[in-house]
């Protein structure tokens, strides 16, 4: 990773390309697909609203695909919303609980997501792209403190922060747009709109009683996720695709790949936090010890192997949007989803390492890897078309270790799924190593 290094080499401009921000028709992306645009004397009324400078990345600079520190203030916010989300999902281990926790992941990742795509094009080091990144953040924060009771007494604070930042962030982005890249303005103007009916779902759900919070709330995300999956295309309108957005590689790879960090790390403040409020004792230490070696399995399973392969498959596609709505919108969240689980796992081993097993702890011991392990299988198998058996086996494992959770204590599965992760990660850097991949090339 880097912060502030020389451009990736993919990103130089190949010769006779429009460069990013032109207003002419028919602009050359990244992968050098030709993107129609509509003509401008056409949309008058819309140059009007939009800014005269323009604030997306330069092509061919230092800054075209560097995360910014701005980016990584805008991730700190989601240390405390990864928090408060593992609590929750702790204090409500149940099929709703879990259906519950399942919303709140799926929202706090699109919020990240879609500020991530933004900053892929919009340069943060503009004052006007860093303020509303700064804005976001507080935003995030306000979302971040009523989740533990979005599902209570603070469900309409947190839907109105949510929908706040989901439709403030893209009606800045359509002013950012409408006179610089008329055809990703139109695609931005389609998700305002179906952000906006995604909107109503999430407010109506939030005055409703209890009752109907949970299908609102599930209609709302449905539209989301959706409409992204159908390019948020509108019926009976020609629109563009987002199969050939013009992105950068290792931009969105990266920004994963430190909000995977994060997600680690997170795990290990719920898991020090545990073991700090309880007595020291030889079931504690090990069950502190189990919860590192799921982190550092985690961190190696992601990032030794194959960290990089999606930032190249990217660079080298006819179809970058479409990889990089896949590999990094959809399949990273079931990985996140995962390392979540996972921390929560591990706090349940450490306060309840030999009480008499539950169908809950089960679940969620071998949940958390279980989920972990299938989002990488799907996110190699999409970026690389490579289908890793050591995943297969382990996921195999994994679903044997579950059925025989009943015969064990929780520290007692929690050792067990551990120890099937560290299989997988040594099986995958001993094929690495045979397979003559360096350590340069590794992550």
């Amino acid at each position: 990773m880097h912060y502030g290094h020389q451009a990736h080499p993919s990103k130089r401009q190949p010769p006779g390309r429009v460069a990013r921000g032109s207003v002419e028709t028919g602009d050359v992306s990244r992968s050098g697909k030709t993107t129609q645009q509509h003509p401008l004397e056409h949309r008058a009324w819309i140059l009007r609203l939009g800014f005269r400078r323009s604030l997306l990345r330069p092509e061919d600079s230092e800054r075209s695909d560097r995360v910014t520190y701005i980016e990584l203030f805008f991730d700190l916010i989601f240390v405390f919303a990864l928090t408060q989300l593992s609590r929750y999902l702790y204090a409500n281990q149940s099929w709703v609980g879990a259906l519950e926790s399942i919303i709140l992941v799926l929202a706090l990742w699109w919020v990240w997501v879609y500020t991530t795509w933004v900053t892929n094009w919009l340069d943060p080091a503009r004052l006007p792209v860093r303020g509303v990144v700064i804005g976001l953040s507080l935003v995030g924060l306000v979302i971040s403190t009523s989740i533990y009771d979005s599902f209570g007494d603070q469900g309409l604070v947190f839907a109105i922060a949510y929908v706040a930042l989901q439709l403030g962030r893209t009606v800045f982005m359509v002013l950012a747009l409408a006179r610089h890249d008329p055809a990703l303005h139109a695609t931005f103007l389609r998700i305002l709109l179906w952000l906006s009916v995604a909107g109503m779902f999430w407010i109506v759900g939030a005055l409703l009683p209890l009752a109907f919070r949970l299908p609102a709330w599930l209609i709302a995300l449905a539209i989301e996720y959706g409409s992204a999956s159908l390019g948020f295309r509108i019926p009976g309108l020609k629109a563009p695709g987002v199969d050939d957005w013009d992105v950068s590689g290792p931009h969105i790879a990266e920004r994963s790949a430190l909000f995977v960090i994060i997600a680690v790390g997170e795990s290990f403040l719920v898991t020090g936090f545990a073991f700090v409020d309880q007595e020291a004792s030889a079931v504690g230490i090990f069950g502190l010890f189990l919860a590192f070696v799921n982190g550092v399995a985690m961190w190696w399973l992601y990032f030794d192997h194959g960290e990089r392969a999606g930032s190249k498959a990217i660079s080298a596609s006819n179809e970058p949007g479409r990889i990089a709505r896949l590999a990094y919108t959809y399949v990273h969240a079931i990985i996140i989803a995962g390392i979540v689980l996972t921390s929560v796992a591990d706090k349940s081993v450490l306060e309840h390492p030999e009480d008499a097993m539950t169908l809950p702890a089960a679940v969620t011991i071998v949940g958390g890897p279980l989920f972990y392990l299938a989002g990488l299988l799907l996110f190699r198998w999409i970026v690389a078309r490579t289908l890793l058996v050591s995943h297969v086996v382990g996921l195999g494992l994994l679903a044997l270790a579950g059925a025989a959770g009943a015969l064990l204590t929780p520290l007692g599965l929690g050792a067990v799924t551990a120890v099937i992760l560290i299989i997988v990660a040594a099986w995958e850097t001993i094929a690495r190593v045979r397979a003559g991949t360096t350590d340069d090339d590794a992550g």
